[in-house]
């Protein structure tokens, strides 16, 4: 089969698309044949050997959590789902034909593979931020960085808990933020000013790394209460750095109650062949996403 892996820490450059002997599905796993691989920031930041805790690796490696398919090999002691099931979730080494799954739930009708592929680590994402921060129904929580996948599932979770939403985005993606339910603003030059005059702000979230923690203090006014998922000096602030996973299987069920009531859609933004895997990096990396990337096999 043909698997995108990396035997050294680098750039874009150091992803090669290989041939790789088929993994297995093994206990309270499934192997699905690939339809499509999320690609998620967290992957190039591996890629990268950005020390995080909760995504030890060794090299070689391959690249990939999230990813959607059809089963067709289910491991010992798997109740609930069947060779030919259409399904997503979270594995490893997903950028590939072939890969296994330890946490998966059945694809809602109506969503392509694409879209599928995009949800499970951005929906998990979303869900423990906006938990970890503590923010409430009747409460407004300031979202910088709010276009990309986690953005985007945090606008629409944020607005059906009946939470208030600022989004901050670039000029292009303004009408996105509105379009999810969020009040939206621009970042750059005077973007504090700005929320200021859009109300009060109980609590932050940082999902782009973009160096505004200093200013999301300032802004909610209480560091407790601002939660990065993107810059690792977060401690410095005084904010808690969010890179420990929870409970995926949850995150899964969430994700297709939410899907299924029309509560969460999550647009492709680009899709890429496995081959161009260093092109998705690089895309992501730039940031500026509507939505999600997806590599589809």
């Amino acid at each position: 089969m043909k698997k995108v892996s990396f035997a050294e820490f680098g750039g874009p450059d150091v992803l090669q698309l290989l041939d790789a002997e088929e993994p297995h599905a093994g206990p309270g796993q499934i192997r699905i044949a690939v339809r499509a691989a999320g690609v998620n920031p967290v992957d190039w930041r591996i890629r990268e050997g950005q020390v995080l805790g909760a995504h030890p690796i060794e090299l070689p490696s391959g690249v990939g959590l999230d990813a959607s398919g059809v089963v067709d090999e289910v491991g010992e002691g798997v109740e609930g789902v069947e060779v030919g099931d259409r399904v997503f979730g979270e594995g490893s080494s997903t950028y590939a034909e072939f890969a296994v799954l330890s946490a998966w739930a059945r694809m809602p009708e109506g969503l392509t593979f694409e879209e599928a592929a995009g949800y499970p680590s951005v929906v998990e994402t979303a869900l423990r931020v906006i938990r970890e921060v503590g923010v409430q129904s009747g409460e407004t929580l300031l979202v910088s960085g709010a276009s990309g996948g986690v953005g985007s599932a945090v606008l629409q979770i944020a607005r059906d808990r009946g939470i208030k939403v600022i989004g901050t985005a670039g000029a292009a993606n303004q009408d996105y933020l509105r379009s999810l339910g969020a009040v939206a603003t621009t970042y750059g030059d005077g973007w504090v000013e700005r929320v200021r005059e859009l109300g009060h702000v109980d609590a932050a979230l940082d999902l782009a790394g973009s160096g505004v923690l200093r200013e999301l203090v300032e802004l909610t006014r209480d560091a407790q209460r601002v939660i990065s998922i993107a810059d690792l000096k977060a401690p410095e602030f005084g904010v808690r750095f969010s890179g420990v996973a929870g409970s995926m299987p949850e995150a899964l069920a969430e994700a297709v109650s939410l899907i299924s009531r029309g509560k969460l859609h999550i647009p492709v933004e680009k899709s890429y062949t496995l081959a161009e895997a260093p092109a998705a990096h690089i895309d992501s990396q730039a940031g500026h996403t509507r939505g999600r990337r997806v590599l589809v096999v």
